[in-house]
């Protein structure tokens, strides 16, 4: 698997995370902890199966449009 997940994506994702297992917390429901641990289990493998629908991996689209 390659890596397609970047440093934007991957500060996205970690608050997303966190939001999820928080409000799962608060709500005292298993759910948000699960739907919490998704996106940071995916920022751990630095890989997201979004590639097999996106055809552009964040990493590469974030150094086209923001570095020039």
């Amino acid at each position: 698997m390659k890596c397609n997940v970047g440093k934007v994506d991957k500060f996205i994702r970690i608050c997303l995370g966190i939001i999820c297992i928080s409000f799962g917390i608060y709500s005292e429901s298993w759910w948000g902890g699960v739907i919490g641990l998704l996106p940071i289990y995916t920022i751990s493998i630095a890989w997201c199966p979004k590639s097999l629908f996106c055809a552009v991996p964040s990493e590469k689209w974030w150094h086209k449009c923001c570095r020039g």
